[in-house]
């Protein structure tokens, strides 16, 4: 069984080719600034053929069209023909009251066009991609596995807002909870590599778009977005938790509507607004080191968030086993969870400062004294994605 999952992005489109047999990825690759300038795309194969090249690509069709031909090319592809393929999974964001993985119709794309207007990078692209591949592959079923959906266990009392209860009944408005796949994966990883399915887990997805999710026996129980990927921990340039009723003083001290406003703080927040550096953490350090001030603040503002977070969900489990860092600053952010874990030995979390040199890989971070376990684990949100896909085929999701 031959699954392709694919990420999408608003000018992006990244995919991984599994034979689900022995989950072996066969291909992975992608394309950027779709509809831009400079656009490319690239593929490696499993046996070390690659190809590449930078040609227009003027929309998502036109990327999966690149792509899907270097697949089934006959000397080097792994596919002898789109036939071949058992479905298309999606890494798929907003889904609104869709919960379970499902395959994709016409109700699934009208849920995700419903909430297009709070995931506007994400949903359209999405919804472009799914009609594309359905064109070209009228025959091959297709399965959308939202970001959403492992939060569906999180109480309802941890879901509202409070306000006027008909917003959140008749238009959805509520917390929903992002970066499902790799919560799920850590979750699932966790249990595995300490032989228990009944672990209290803090998972912290740190990276480009970050998130902390509380686990308690394989299940989220609370996540740090909200309703939209805008929310909570501060992005690299998204703005995270902020207080809507600001927005007045910004209306009446700028001459911006609310629209702008909002779209400033999606690309002009997060790390990069408060560093005025960059949107990378990796340059924010440099600068932080170099004497910007700024620069320390976006570093202090993040890990406190991060922080908050976890006594949040020490609260929210009674007590951790485990405290899982992923993502790319998780993984090798050395200098960072040395930050967001001091002075937490009242916890019983003691980060041992030679283990925390490690940069990626299935590691423990902490002390053999610990009574909290650090570690940190690469993250794998592909591969959780084509799994939920062959569940869905097989009737099991």
């Amino acid at each position: 069984m031959k699954i392709l999952v694919c990420n999408i992005g608003s000018t992006s489109f990244k995919f991984k080719l599994y034979e689900m047999n022995d989950e072996q990825v066969l291909a992975r690759g992608g394309c950027e600034r779709i509809g831009g300038e400079g656009s490319s795309w690239s593929v490696e194969l499993a046996g070390g053929h690659k190809a590449q090249a930078t040609e227009p690509l003027p929309d998502h069709a036109a990327a999966i069209e690149a792509c899907l031909k270097v697949l089934t090319d006959r000397k080097d592809g792994c596919l002898a023909s789109l036939e071949d393929l058992s479905a298309v999974g999606y890494k798929a964001v907003h889904g609104g009251d869709v919960g379970d993985p499902v395959r994709i119709d016409e109700a699934v794309l009208a849920e995700m066009e419903r909430f297009s207007d709070v995931a506007p990078a994400h949903n359209p692209a999405y919804i472009a991609a799914m009609k594309a591949f359905s064109a070209k592959l009228p025959n091959t079923p297709q399965v959308a596995a939202f970001e959403t959906g492992f939060h569906q266990t999180i109480p309802r009392s941890r879901l509202v807002y409070g306000i006027p209860y008909e917003w959140t009944s008749e238009l959805g408005v509520r917390r929903y909870g992002f970066h499902g796949a790799s919560h799920r994966y850590i979750a699932v990883r966790t249990a595995e590599l300490l032989g228990r399915d009944d672990l209290k887990v803090i998972s912290c997805h740190l990276g480009g778009s970050s998130s902390i999710c509380a686990i308690d026996s394989g299940r989220s129980v609370a996540n740090s977005f909200g309703m939209t990927p805008q929310s909570g921990l501060p992005h690299n340039n998204r703005v995270g938790e902020f207080d809507t009723y600001a927005l007045l003083k910004l209306l009446d001290k700028t001459d911006h509507d609310v629209r702008t406003l909002l779209s400033m703080m999606a690309k002009q927040g997060g790390l990069l607004g408060i560093s005025g550096v960059s949107n990378d953490l990796r340059d924010i350090e440099r600068a932080a080191a170099e004497g910007s001030e700024r620069a320390t603040l976006a570093i202090e503002t993040l890990a406190e968030s991060v922080r908050h977070y976890i006594g949040a969900y020490l609260v929210a489990l009674n007590g951790a086993d485990v405290i899982v860092f992923t993502g790319g600053i998780g993984e090798n952010g050395v200098a960072f969870r040395a930050r967001v874990c001091s002075g937490l030995d009242w916890f019983g979390i003691e980060l041992d400062p030679e283990r925390n040199t490690a940069r990626g890989g299935e590691v423990t971070l902490s002390t053999d004294t610990s009574r909290v376990r650090l570690m940190s684990i690469p993250t794998n949100e592909e591969l959780i994605v084509a799994r939920q896909t062959r569940a869905v085929l097989q009737g099991g999701a």
